[in-house]
C-alpha cells in the first residue's frame, strides 16, 4: 500500500514536545477489542497519527484493524468492531518515532503481528530502541525480511530467533538485547503480557474490568471504561495475564536506579491520570507553586497557555495571589482536516489554534504560564496576540527546565540546533521572544515539585531528565553512530 502522507494533529503548532505512542490491553472479556479502542480514545493524546487494535478468537484466530487518523472516525463504527472479535486484544496509537518521519506507510502502524512456531502473537511498543540500526543491520544479515521502517518490528525479528521454548520467554531473550526505553503491551492466543524497561522511562498500569484485566499507559485509559486502577508494572516488570491464572508476574533484567520521564509529570500525561502516587493535576499546580516561588513578577493576570499551561497557572495564581484568568480561549474543534494547511493559512499562525480574550486582557500586565518553550515559534505568536490585545506588559514563566537536548526514548524532539535553549541563554531566549521577561522553574524546583523534597540529587537522579540536563541514562548507540555528541563530562 502507498505511503500517505498526514499532517501533524495541529498543524499551526510544531513547538510542542510528542509523545509519541500510547498503549492498551484486555484479557478475559466479551469483545475485548471494544474496551481497547475505547481505552485507545482516552490515550489518544499520545498519538494522533494512526492506530491499530489486533483482537483474537478461539474460533476466528486473529483479526486486525490498522487505520491512519483518530480512533473515533476510525475504531467506532460496528462494521469495524465486528472484525475484532474475541477476549483478547491489544491496541496502539502512534505518533511517528523511528521509522519515516512525516509520511507514514500503513505498514509502520501497530501492534505488529508474527507467526511463531508455537503460534501467533503481536506486540504493541510504547518508547524508542536506541541500538535498533544495530540490530536492523544483524538481523537483515542473518536473512530477517523486514516489512515497516519502525524501529518496534526488530522485537517480533529477535523473538522469531530466539530458541527459548514459549512466546513470553522468546519476548524476554529478545528484550534483554534492546536498549533505551520501552513499555511492551503484547498478545498470543491466551495471554495478554506486559512489560517495562528495567529504568521504568515510560509509563504502563495494571488494571482489572469485571473478571478481566487490562493493561494501558495512563490510568485515564482505565477510567473510561470503568476498570480499578491496582497500580503500576515496575521498572524491569514483565507481567502474563491469563482469564484463567490472572496476572503472573517476574522480573527478567538485571535492577538499576529507576529513570522515569519526567516530562510526563510536566506534560505528556493527561491531568486526570496518577503517576507515581499522584494525581498529574496536583503535580503540575503544585510545579506552578514552585515556580512562583522562583520566580515572582509583579503583574495583574495569570493566564494559561490552554490547555497544557493550566494546572500551573493555577498553582501559580494560589501562590503569588495574582488573580487567574482564562486570558486565551482555545478552538476545541481545531481538527486534522479543518482546512488545507496553505501558506496564506499557516500564516494566520496559531489565531485558529487560540484566541485572546480582549475584555480580560487590555491594560493589564500578563504573566503568561506554559509547559515547555521548544523551538519558541509558537511563544512569539502568543506574545503578538497578546499585546495587540492591549496588554501592557507579557512575562512568560515556563512550568519545565529549558529543552536543551533531544530525546532518544520515545518522544518526537527536533535536532539539538533547532531548540531555542540549546543555542541561547535564557536572557537571549528573553530578548528573541521579546517580552518583558522570561523564566523557567529551575531542575531542583522541578523535582521538589513532583515530590522530591530536597531537589535533584546529582549523584543519582530519580527521573530521566536527559531533556534538559543532558544527562542521558542510556547512551543513544545509533545517534552517536550518526555524530550525535554527548554532553562533556565536565560541564
Amino acid at each position: 500500500m502507498p505511503s500517505k502522507q498526514m499532517p501533524p494533529a495541529h498543524p499551526f503548532d510544531d513547538d510542542k514536545l510528542h509523545e509519541e505512542c500510547g498503549i492498551f490491553g484486555a484479557v478475559g472479556v466479551k469483545d475485548a477489542a471494544n474496551f481497547v479502542a475505547l481505552g485507545l480514545h482516552a490515550l489518544q493524546h499520545r498519538g494522533q497519527e494512526a492506530g491499530g487494535i489486533v483482537a483474537h478468537d478461539p474460533e476466528q484466530g486473529f483479526n486486525n484493524a490498522r487505520r491512519f487518523g483518530y480512533v473515533r472516525d476510525n475504531f467506532t463504527s460496528q462494521k469495524i468492531m465486528e472484525t475484532l472479535p474475541g477476549p483478547l486484544a491489544i491496541g496502539h496509537v502512534r505518533y511517528s518515532t523511528a521509522g519515516t518521519k512525516g509520511q507514514t506507510a500503513i505498514r509502520d502502524v501497530q501492534p505488529f503481528f508474527g507467526e511463531f512456531s508455537m503460534g501467533g502473537a503481536a506486540i504493541a511498543h510504547n518508547g524508542n530502541i536506541t541500538n535498533a540500526n544495530a540490530l536492523r543491520r544483524e538481523l537483515i544479515e542473518r536473512g530477517s525480511i523486514f516489512q515497516s521502517s519502525s524501529d518496534s518490528e526488530c522485537i517480533i525479528h529477535l523473538m522469531a530467533r530466539s530458541l527459548q521454548r514459549n512466546i513470553p520467554e522468546r519476548m524476554e531473550d529478545a528484550l534483554r538485547r534492546v536498549e533505551g526505553a520501552f513499555s511492551v503491551v503484547a498478545m498470543t492466543r491466551t495471554k495478554l503480557i506486559g512489560v517495562r524497561d528495567p529504568l521504568g522511562v515510560r509509563p504502563l498500569v495494571l488494571g482489572k474490568v469485571g473478571d478481566g484485566w487490562c493493561l494501558a499507559s495512563e490510568t485515564c485509559a482505565l477510567d473510561i471504561i470503568g476498570a480499578e486502577f491496582l497500580r503500576e508494572i515496575e521498572p524491569g516488570e514483565m507481567v502474563v495475564i491469563t482469564a484463567e491464572r490472572g496476572v503472573e508476574s517476574h522480573f527478567p533484567f538485571r535492577p538499576q536506579p529507576s529513570k522515569f520521564c519526567i516530562f510526563e509529570h510536566v506534560y505528556f500525561s493527561r491531568p486526570d491520570s496518577i503517576l507515581g502516587g499522584r494525581s498529574v493535576y496536583e503535580t503540575r499546580e503544585a510545579i506552578g507553586r514552585e515556580l512562583a516561588k522562583e520566580s515572582p513578577v509583579e503583574a495583574d493576570l495569570v493566564c494559561p497557555v490552554p490547555d497544557s499551561g493550566t494546572p500551573a497557572a493555577i498553582g501559580y495564581s494560589l501562590q503569588s495571589g495574582i488573580p487567574y484568568a482564562m486570558g486565551i480561549i482555545r478552538n476545541q474543534y481545531m481538527g486534522r482536516t479543518f482546512i488545507e494547511p496553505t501558506e496564506q493559512i499557516r500564516n494566520m499562525g496559531v489565531r485558529l489554534k487560540l484566541n485572546v480574550n480582549r475584555a480580560l486582557i487590555e491594560g493589564k500586565r500578563i504573566i503568561l504560564v506554559d509547559d515547555s518553550v521548544v523551538r519558541g515559534t509558537t511563544s512569539r505568536k502568543i506574545k503578538e496576540m497578546i499585546l495587540d490585545a492591549g496588554a501592557k506588559e507579557v512575562h512568560f514563566r515556563i512550568a519545565s527546565p529549558p529543552t536543551a537536548w533531544p530525546c532518544f526514548y520515545g518522544v518526537d524532539t527536533p535536532q539539538r540546533d533547532k531548540l531555542l535553549a540549546a543555542t541561547m541563554t535564557e536572557e537571549e531566549m528573553r530578548d528573541h521572544l521579546a517580552v518583558d521577561s522570561l523564566k523557567f522553574i529551575s531542575l531542583d524546583g522541578l523535582y521538589r515539585a513532583v515530590g522530591e523534597a530536597k531537589g535533584r540529587d546529582k549523584g543519582c537522579p530519580q527521573y530521566c531528565d536527559a531533556c534538559f540536563s543532558g544527562e542521558y541514562p542510556v547512551q543513544p548507540a545509533d545517534m552517536l553512530e550518526q555524530g550525535f555528541e554527548l554532553k562533556p563530562a565536565a560541564e
